[in-house]
């Protein structure tokens, strides 16, 4: 089964959208790594419609002006790319597709098929809905020391929750941490007076 990750830029207080306008003060070589891992071993990457024409506008001419990021800029056009959209769409960038049918029976469908992992960048919504369908294996925030204070969150007020467990965690030189959650399958509900018997106990 192929595995799916996701990974957002996120402020201090929850904020996902327009990183662009907050989070290069904080972008350095250690970034760098962590969101290519993120890609290294992906063959396809799923993108909401706002997200992908970010990057189809941006990477495509990235990787002819043969700069710095013209390899990452390669590797982005070479994977297979669909993108989730209720308007039909027309594509100039290669390896680009739209999504048909459900999103979530199309991406159960997708993770069941032989070949490489599954990125998502962003595309918030696309990935709300796969963390509530139980289909993203990693979610992998960089959280930045910033409070945004207006914007889209990444969790938006829902009646049910999502327990996630912590996979792994790193600091880097610019006070972005680095959190990698998984879904955590074995979570309880859990009371107060299980809660209560890890408190400190008075004299």
């Amino acid at each position: 089964m192929r595995k799916i990750t996701a990974g957002l830029f996120i402020s201090l207080d929850g904020v996902v959208e327009a990183p662009d306008q907050w989070h290069f003060p904080y972008f350095n070589d250690e970034m760098g790594a962590a969101v290519g891992a993120t890609f290294g071993t992906a063959d396809t990457m799923l993108f909401g419609r706002t997200t992908y024409d970010s990057f189809a506008g941006a990477w495509p001419e990235r990787e002819a002006a043969g700069d710095e990021d013209a390899g990452f800029a390669k590797q982005l056009g070479d994977v297979r790319k669909i993108v989730a959209s209720r308007q039909k769409l027309a594509f100039t960038w290669r390896n680009s597709e739209q999504l048909e049918g459900d999103l979530v029976e199309t991406v159960a469908a997708l993770k069941n098929e032989a070949g490489g992992d599954i990125a998502l960048s962003g595309s918030v919504s696309v990935v709300r809905q796969l963390l509530g369908a139980g289909l993203l294996d990693e979610l992998h925030l960089l959280v930045h020391p910033i409070a945004v204070r207006k914007g889209m969150r990444l969790f938006e007020e829902s009646d049910s929750s999502i327990p996630l467990k912590l996979l792994s965690s790193q600091t880097f030189e610019t006070g972005v941490v680095s959190l990698i959650y998984g879904p955590d399958e074995a979570a309880g509900a859990g009371t107060y007076e299980e809660a209560k018997g890890h408190l400190p106990q008075s004299e």
